[in-house]
């Protein structure tokens, strides 16, 4: 039986060692720190949920948080912008290095495939007049390539 990238990558351990890792930095970091200045500070927490979620891990995200129209809704209006996806996506694989997430090329290829898919999604729903699809799972990634939402 193939595990999930979620059990692959150390289950829900792993994903909150990443977080922490990663937004201990992002608070120090001149393009993201502003971003994040008032975040909550079980934010790290509410983020590694996510992506155990997305990962194959348990439903938490979706039964504690209210899944993906609750990410989506701390997204909208924001305006984020391509230094600012850039940014996060760099600091978030070093992070995966120092937080000891397997390196190897096929956890790390699907790992960074829904990173790149998540954060450009993220940036158009934050676009002002963004008009995304509301109603939607949390996307389950896996080994292969996740097919598209159609709502």
């Amino acid at each position: 039986m193939t595990p999930t990238l979620y059990e692959w990558a150390g289950g829900g351990a792993a994903f909150e060692r990443l977080t922490e890792v990663f937004y201990r930095e992002v608070v120090k970091d001149e393009v993201l720190a502003p971003v994040f200045a008032h975040m909550d500070p079980q934010h790290a927490h509410y983020v590694a949920m996510w992506l155990a979620e997305v990962f194959g891990g348990p439903a938490s995200y979706t039964q504690q948080r209210g899944g993906y129209p609750h990410m989506l809704g701390r997204h909208l209006g924001r305006g984020i912008t391509e230094v600012q996806r850039r940014r996060w996506l760099d600091l978030l694989m070093t992070a995966a290095d120092e937080a000891g997430l397997p390196d190897d090329p096929e956890f790390r290829a699907a790992f960074v495939g829904y990173l790149e898919w998540g954060t450009r999604l993220a940036v158009g729903n934050s676009r002002p007049g963004a008009e995304p699809v509301e109603e939607a799972p949390v996307p389950r990634w896996g080994w292969g390539v996740a097919p598209p939402y159609q709502a």
